[in-house]
């Protein structure tokens, strides 16, 4: 029986009826988000939210049934179980903040669709990575925002009077946004040569470093991605020698 309901969870047929009741859920998550909408048809797009929500419970009951102990060993299982366990908490005091969190159901695309979960899997298997790129990060923003700070603090309060401003105004001068026009250029007015500063902080920060995490990232992706290549292809390599072996046994049988 647990056989038979591991083989139908895991039918193409059923992953992609997972798959549109998540993206059907999904707008039904976001009508509700509609003033206009909930006056007109509020009870309906409830029920239909309950109705997904009762799919997904059935869902994980079933795994729960064919997996067994199994279940808990996945992560994926365990992350689809956090979801649906959010989505049942009662919209009581205090724990109405959880209930805004039920848009959450959307990430189980993740755990249903391949293609994204090696995404996530490269993501997570760069995090060791990245974690020193994200040190390193941290020693040119602390070098940079105590340097900020002195040089500029007591013409530029708002932007550079203390450490936390300071530091603050160099992640907006990270990201390019408005660094220009909007930073550095009013400071230069008072400090020609500011540029000496800000140029080399943005070559190093946003150039270097940041593309250093980015190719961490897709490295990890890659190689994620061949290592699934390698299971598959180890898979079908055996499943061809268990074919030419029955057939063989069989050929000595009727030779016999």
């Amino acid at each position: 029986m647990r056989a038979r309901v591991t083989t139908f969870l895991e039918s193409r047929q059923i992953n992609a009826l997972i798959i549109g009741v998540i993206l059907f859920n999904a707008v039904i998550l976001g009508m509700e988000t509609s003033k206009g909408l909930m006056t007109q048809a509020g009870p309906l797009i409830l029920a239909l939210d309950r109705a997904c929500l009762t799919f997904f419970v059935v869902e994980i009951l079933l795994k729960l049934f064919a997996y067994g102990g199994r279940f808990f060993r996945n992560g994926w299982n365990l992350f689809d179980l956090a979801i649906v366990g959010i989505s049942l908490v009662p919209a009581s005091a205090g724990l109405s903040v959880l209930r805004a969190l039920r848009i959450l159901r959307v990430l189980r695309l993740i755990s249903v669709a391949p293609r994204l979960r090696r995404v996530v899997e490269g993501f997570v298997s760069a995090l060791p990575g990245m974690g020193s790129v994200f040190v390193l990060m941290a020693i040119i923003f602390y070098i940079g925002a105590v340097m900020a700070t002195k040089l500029f603090g007591n013409s530029f309060p708002e932007w550079f009077g203390s450490l936390g401003q300071s530091g603050y105004t160099l992640f907006q001068i990270m990201t390019l946004e408005s660094w220009s026009m909007g930073i550095v250029r009013p400071v230069m007015e008072i400090y020609p040569y500011a540029w000496l500063f800000f140029v080399p902080f943005i070559m190093v920060t946003t150039f270097a470093v940041v593309n250093l995490l980015v190719g961490l990232i897709v490295n990890s992706m890659q190689d994620a991605h061949a290592e699934e290549t390698n299971a598959a292809t180890d898979e079908y390599r055996s499943e061809i020698i268990g074919r030419l072996e029955a057939i063989e046994r069989a050929l000595k049988d009727r030779e016999k």
